[in-house]
């Protein structure tokens, strides 16, 4: 079971510039992804990327870069799919390498570690999954959520909100953090999505799911690289 590490990372992120070369805890924010990957069971670990200063960080960490992304896949609404399939395509028409499975992995989900990685790997082996998806429990429960009407006023965002909203009387529900993305190469071919139907969660602990995006989580994430996490008892 052949499975290639994709890490993704493109330049031009424009509400923390320079975003994945930002230092954080002492390295680059893509260094924690690429340091994970390596202690982990992937086969091979690869960058996309269209910047020459995120190329030569990831060298420098030890992953490789041997193609260049196109810019046209490259930009804010550039759909994540076409990066990975960009390189899917590279490696096999350049390399004839054809992965059983691909696990894309972003550089914003530093606190996602080799154990995370294997995890999801063993549960596709397990499950002969056809992709495995990691998820956080949501608190609170969405079903919390409220809307504000035009006058100011609350109410339930749901319509068919249940009576009872105790926690302990709620089904969980789970949201992706965007941490792993692990898909059989074949299924991404057939059905271009990264989450497709019969997706297997893989559940990470809330505060291993921080998904980078502002300067707040830029300063949460170097806290807890820093002082550890601890769960009070």
């Amino acid at each position: 079971m052949q499975v290639l590490g994709l890490i993704t990372a493109r330049g031009g992120s424009k509400g923390i510039p320079g975003k994945n070369v930002r230092p954080l805890a002492g390295k680059p924010l893509i260094a924690w992804t690429i340091d994970a990957a390596r202690q982990s069971g992937l086969d091979r670990i690869i960058v996309s990327t269209d910047d020459q200063e995120i190329a030569q960080v990831a060298r420098r960490y030890g992953a490789e870069v041997p193609f260049r992304r196109p810019e046209c896949l490259a930009r804010d609404d550039s759909p994540h799919i076409g990066a990975v399939h960009h390189a899917l395509d590279w490696l096999r028409d350049e390399e004839r390498y054809l992965p059983d499975y691909v696990m894309t992995l972003q550089p914003t989900s530093p606190l996602r570690s080799a154990e995370e990685i294997d995890g999801a790997i063993g549960l596709a082996r397990g499950r002969s999954a056809i992709a495995v998806v990691s998820v956080y429990e949501l608190h609170p429960h969405p079903y919390w959520a409220k809307q504000i009407g035009e006058d100011g006023a609350l109410a339930s965002y749901f319509r068919d909100t249940p009576a009872d909203l105790r926690r302990q009387s709620l089904v969980p529900a789970y949201a992706l953090n965007g941490a792993i993305y692990l898909n059989q190469r074949q299924q991404l071919e057939q059905l271009p999505a990264m989450t497709p139907p019969g997706a297997i969660a893989y559940v990470m602990p809330a505060w291993k799911s921080l998904d980078i995006d502002t300067l707040w989580e830029f300063e949460l994430a170097e806290r807890i690289l820093t002082h550890g996490f601890r769960i009070a008892a």
